[in-house]
């Protein structure tokens, strides 16, 4: 099959788009001859190793990895309920898994990623609402999300242990 065949011919030439990108770097390149740093060997984006970790990046990053550290959480609440449903035997394997050191530190962790992604959720919907971003409020803001979700995941682990005779 021919192309020519399928595509109708038209009498005029096709016209390329200007390349008015290409200009405006071209542009950019000699305009900024006289600049500290020739752009062309500046980074292209921001790097880990120029700047350094603010709060609201910490916060930021940590909301993520909480969002992911809950949804693995919930497949060992999942493995737990369904022990519960599957019968004695597969509930005390659970119940041994869940209540060892590890799996208790594991769930003070979960405890802790609950709590810091439901605080830092609500200061989110402050922000949503158009409150909280002055530098200070942010920052202000920041500790208190952390410094909320440690106390509340102390608080409850403290009674839970003490509840159970652990502490």
């Amino acid at each position: 099959v021919r192309l020519d065949k399928i595509v109708e011919k038209s009498d005029t030439p096709a016209k390329s788009p200007e390349p008015k990108f290409l200009v405006s770097v071209l542009f950019w390149n000699s305009a900024c001859k006289d600049l500290p740093m020739d752009p062309a060997n500046r980074p292209l984006s921001p790097h880990l190793q120029i700047y350094r970790p603010q709060i609201t990046s910490v916060l930021s990053i940590l909301h993520r990895i909480s969002g992911v550290g809950l949804g693995l959480g919930s497949l060992i609440l999942a493995y737990w309920l369904i022990s519960v449903a599957a019968g004695p035997e597969p509930f005390d394997l659970a119940q041994h898994l869940v209540g060892s050191p590890g799996g208790i530190l594991l769930l003070i962790g979960w405890t802790f990623g609950l709590l810091f992604h439901f605080c830092n959720g609500i200061r989110h919907l402050f922000w949503d609402a158009g409150y909280g971003y002055e530098l200070s409020t942010t920052y202000i803001s920041g500790w208190a999300v952390i410094a909320i979700s440690v106390a509340l995941t102390a608080g409850i682990w403290l009674s839970v242990l003490t509840a159970k005779g652990i502490s």
